[in-house]
């Protein structure tokens, strides 16, 4: 196991690599100007090419990327063009809003998805069945944005349940404030994720109910709810918890929209301020560390099969 853990984590060094270079070539290559934008409209040629010369901009491509490459090695993502401050503080300024946001999410479509995608594998073919694959169809139908405003405009304008937007640290605030804040965006965030966990949660039920080993339960009297928990669920966990692993990438990129909607100061928000900005280290710096988490997430995610099958190993 030890092994196995040791020779996936070193993988990800040249994962890490190609998306570094990746992303770096992308960005220099697309157009815009981080100088241009930093000296304003009224900023003459002579002033844009100063700004390039003091950021290292007029430097060939190579030998900025091998500048990075060498910082990166080191731990440093690089320093923001626009505020002077290293990625690695702002990521850290940002980390608790969109961590939370993730978590709250997470844990509200896994309590939600599985029991629908559970019920709906039992009542296959049923009423029960259909609403919840309209309700799948519909959530990967309804972009986030779409969702936000609908949610902001019917609980927050017109009910004035809940805030419009903003954030609240369970640290500071307290733990009303912050779920009074954090229940728009967490609904927003989890719709496309329930659709997703509760579509693959059905299709692995349905076939472990057609096994031989349930109909032999079904004969000993064994209940349904029996059935369903202890070896319907249980022998259908590798597939549901594969799908929540694969659908981070769901979530990470709907975090950047719901953060925007919602005004949550996060990384999803300073990844759109840096790309609004054309502020590369930003923008560099983040997409690695997405990277990175999504890499480590789906590694705990492989090592958990063990948990819910005994036949697998490492």
């Amino acid at each position: 196991m030890l092994r196995y853990v040791a020779m996936r984590v070193l993988s990800t060094v040249p994962v890490m690599a190609v998306v570094a270079l990746f992303v770096f070539a992308m960005l220099r290559l697309a157009p815009g100007d981080p100088a241009a934008v930093i000296a304003g409209d009224y900023a003459t040629a002579e002033d844009v090419e100063r700004i390039r010369e003091n950021l290292g901009l007029n430097e060939p491509i190579v030998i900025q990327f091998w500048h990075w490459i060498g910082a990166l090695a080191q731990g440093d993502l690089g320093t923001s063009i626009f505020t002077n401050l290293p990625v690695t503080t702002l990521i850290g300024q940002r980390l608790e809003p969109t961590l939370l946001l993730a978590l709250s999410t997470l844990i509200f479509a896994i309590v939600v998805a599985v029991p629908l995608g559970t019920i709906a594998a039992w009542k296959a073919n049923s009423l029960v069945d259909r609403f919840v694959m309209l309700f799948s169809v519909g959530g990967f139908s309804i972009p986030v944005f779409v969702l936000g405003y609908m949610l902001i405009y019917i609980l927050a304008m017109e009910l004035r349940w809940l805030p419009v937007q903003g954030y609240k640290s369970p640290f500071v605030d307290g733990i009303g404030p912050f779920l009074h804040h954090i229940i728009l965006p967490t609904m927003t965030l989890s719709v496309i994720y329930i659709a997703l966990i509760a579509r693959i949660t059905r299709a692995a039920v349905i076939e472990v109910l057609q096994e031989d080993y349930i109909r032999t339960a079904r004969s000993k009297g064994q209940s349904e709810i029996k059935i369903l928990l202890t070896h319907a669920l249980k022998n259908a966990a590798v597939p549901i918890v594969t799908v929540i692993g694969i659908g981070i990438a769901l979530l990470i990129g709907g975090v950047v929209v719901t953060e925007s909607v919602f005004n949550i100061p996060g990384l999803g928000r300073l990844v759109l301020d840096a790309v609004l900005a054309r502020d590369f280290p930003i923008i560099q710096g983040l997409i690695l560390f997405f990277s990175f988490v999504y890499i480590m997430i789906n590694l705990l995610i492989d090592l958990s099969y063990t948990l819910f099958d005994p036949r697998i190993r490492y």
